[in-house]
């Protein structure tokens, strides 16, 4: 890449954005920009496993919802809260979702609602907050998987990755392997051959074989002819 080029980039996707990386190779705005590309590339490799373990979970949760509130209330549509289990905010983010899934007159479907809730809303039934309301209604859409908390966390962890992923910060300093991990485990948890089908699709690991040096990293790459490999801080 020539120097021009490595300033105009910087130029345009600001100095400040481009810091993080450069601080990260060690002030080089090449390496920098080699890894602001890396990291760009990685998050598009993670964001296809990440559609595919998020529409797996939520539709596993929504069925377990929807058969515990037809028993229990004889209401299939358990966003509608007929047992006012749920806290405000999750009402205010069901109110949203049925609004996006009704409009321009479409009629309203327990599909298209649960299509338009966010990746957040499915972590926040696996607080402490439903530890008794919803988990024992929950719980079967993991088999083998008793502790809330043993599912709620590896899910948190993705859905803070995502958000990272969909406003374009840096994932290179976070633990890939083992969010790569988490992710295909709640989808083995969930139905092992879906999960199997997913990791089989998932490119996450043989894009993170090509992660750039940083200084933090436990290897340098090798030198180029004329350069000097910057210290590690």
């Amino acid at each position: 890449m020539s120097e021009a080029t490595a300033q105009l980039l910087r130029q345009r996707f600001s100095a400040e954005r481009l810091g993080t990386y450069q601080a990260a190779v060690g002030g080089d705005l090449d390496q920098a920009v080699a890894l602001y590309e890396w990291n760009a590339i990685m998050s598009g490799a993670f964001w296809v496993t990440l559609g595919h373990v998020e529409v797996l979970i939520r539709n596993a949760m929504h069925q377990q919802l929807t058969a515990w509130s037809t028993r229990t209330y004889r209401e299939p549509r358990w966003y509608l809260d007929p047992g006012r289990v749920l806290d405000e905010r999750r009402h205010q983010q069901i109110v949203k979702a049925r609004e996006q899934a009704t409009r321009d007159s479409m009629q309203e479907t327990p599909g298209r609602v649960v299509a338009e809730l966010t990746f957040g809303f499915w972590p926040f039934l696996l607080t402490r907050t439903y530890d008794r309301s919803l988990w024992p209604h929950l719980r079967d859409a993991w088999p083998g998987q008793r502790l809330r908390r043993d599912v709620h966390g590896p899910l948190a962890d993705l859905h803070e990755l995502r958000n990272r992923i969909g406003h374009h910060e840096p994932i290179y300093n976070r633990p890939l392997k083992e969010l790569h991990t988490k992710a295909l485990d709640l989808a083995c948890w969930t139905c092992p051959a879906t999960g199997a089908w997913i990791g089989s699709r998932c490119q996450v690991l043989t894009v993170l074989q090509t992660r750039p040096w940083t200084v933090r990293a436990s290897h340098a790459p090798p030198q180029r002819r004329g350069q000097h490999r910057p210290a590690r801080r």
